[in-house]
């Protein structure tokens, strides 16, 4: 039995370190220590949770270029783009902070005076508990967001969590954890859970109010019939096929194919909201694929540590058939591939980035998800056609249209069934809006106010004076 997690260097595929793997026996010394001690951290006053996550936020600017390191060490990301997710966290968990008690103070919904002589008025009010004890199944691509959306307003909340990273960026997940626990988050109510699959699947047997993953569609079934098992509360933020279309009345093609290049193209295509699937009115189709392949054909691939570079190597070496195997799909049912198609020779797990055209739904470039710097484009000779197609996958987390005319975006937008909508812009999440998946692509919502209250549950008060 495996009794260690190695963690590999995607980038010069050495070993970074190995660490311990939690067994059967302490998932379940945790689980019972952590429903343990929920109770009382949820009778803790909201004001010193707050100053804890406060503490934790300050924590992540002042040790972020170790941090920064870290995450670049263990999953290839450039050292450019780990820096930005970190500095990017630390204004997120603001507005949790700044947030939080609005979203668990209680609502009076109803008042009358009954007309009883001697009983009073009559009062009716919503409050939030916490769910309890939840696990937190987490992602490698972007540990700090994708992480932070779920164990920070859950902390605040007053639950508890089973911490479980991915174990491709678990040195991560066990630095987040050093830090809550330096700011003031007790040990038992923030527990980090060290392993693979296996691990995961042992900890979904621990008594739990709620699971909440990250990942992909295929394991994302697996862990709600688990979940369903116990009826516990289940928030599964899975993968995407995201699409953009780009209007024949864009100002400027080149700057857009710029944008939509690097939303397609950023973290190597290892976003969940990446574009995986462009579409171009054939009015401006040669322009904009021109200029998109000179974008793509500038992007600096190397050393991740390099500040310059703005394509590492891919997270997990297994990926690498999947990304061959579907270039070798498009090609052979007539695609034409115009770079890459291929990975690189050399020390490390790196493809080169790939643009397809003459690509069709029938190819699983344009079907399956891809997470990796594979791209289609493919031409369309109206507005009707691109909304068809960009409705023909059973994803749904967001969908792009550039355009010059507002209401023309909205339009189109607003046929096409996504989470989130982006005009003129692509590949980009505000804490103030809320995450959600639809088809494939999950259920549930992080962030908003509505990604708060998520992690409690409603009691009605009848409350007659």
């Amino acid at each position: 039995m495996q009794t260690h997690l190695s963690i590999i260097n995607p980038a010069t595929a050495t070993l970074v370190k190995e660490i311990p793997i939690d067994d059967a026996t302490t998932i379940q010394q945790k689980a019972a220590a952590a429903r343990q001690a929920q109770p009382a951290w949820a009778g803790s006053p909201l004001a010193e949770r707050i100053a804890a996550i406060a503490r934790f936020r300050d924590l992540l600017g002042q040790r972020q270029a170790d941090l920064a390191a870290t995450l670049t060490a263990e999953t290839g990301k450039p050292i450019t783009q780990s820096n930005n997710e970190l500095a990017t966290t630390q204004t997120r968990l603001n507005f949790f902070i700044d947030h939080v008690a609005q979203v668990l103070a209680p609502d009076v919904v109803h008042q009358e005076p009954i007309g009883i002589p001697g009983t009073g008025d009559l009062e009716e009010v919503i409050s939030y508990d916490p769910l309890g004890v939840i696990a937190n199944i987490s992602a490698w691509n972007y540990p700090y967001f994708v992480g932070s959306n779920v164990f920070i307003p859950a902390l605040l909340t007053g639950n508890a969590v089973l911490y479980k990273p991915s174990e491709f960026a678990a040195l991560t997940g066990l630095a987040i954890a050093d830090l809550l626990h330096t700011a003031g988050i007790p040990e038992d109510i923030f527990v980090p859970i060290i392993g693979g699959g296996a691990t995961g699947a042992t900890l979904l047997e621990q008594p739990l109010n709620g699971v909440f993953f990250t990942g992909s569609y295929t394991t994302g079934k697996k862990i709600a019939a688990a979940a369903a098992a116990q009826l516990a509360k289940v928030q599964l933020e899975l993968g995407g096929k995201d699409p953009a279309y780009i209007c024949d009345d864009v100002p400027d093609v080149a700057a857009v194919a710029a944008a939509v290049a690097d939303g397609s193209f950023y973290n190597n295509g290892q976003s969940c909201c990446a574009i995986e699937r462009i579409y171009v009115h054939a009015a401006i189709y040669e322009e904009f694929l021109a200029a998109y392949l000179e974008t793509v054909q500038g992007f600096v691939m190397g050393d991740p540590t390099d500040p310059n570079t703005y394509l590492g190597p891919i997270s997990r070496q297994i990926h690498l058939d999947e990304l061959e195997r579907q270039v070798k799909d498009a090609v052979t049912q007539g695609a034409t591939l115009h770079c890459g198609g291929h990975r690189i020779d050399g020390t490390g797990w790196y493809f080169a980035p790939t643009v397809l055209t003459e690509v069709t739904h029938d190819m699983a470039v344009m079907r399956d998800e891809t997470f990796g710097p594979v791209i289609g484009i493919q031409k369309v000779e109206s507005d009707a056609e691109a909304i068809s197609l960009m409705n023909d996958t059973d994803y749904g987390l967001t969908a792009a249209v550039y355009s010059a005319d507002r209401s023309r975006a909205i339009h189109i937008l607003g046929q096409i069934n996504s989470g989130t909508a982006y005009w003129n812009c692509c590949d980009r999440v505000s804490p103030q809006l809320p995450w959600s998946g639809r088809g494939h692509s999950g259920v549930g919502t992080t962030l908003s106010l509505e990604g708060i209250r998520t992690f409690t549950q409603p009691r009605g008060w009848h409350l007659r004076q």
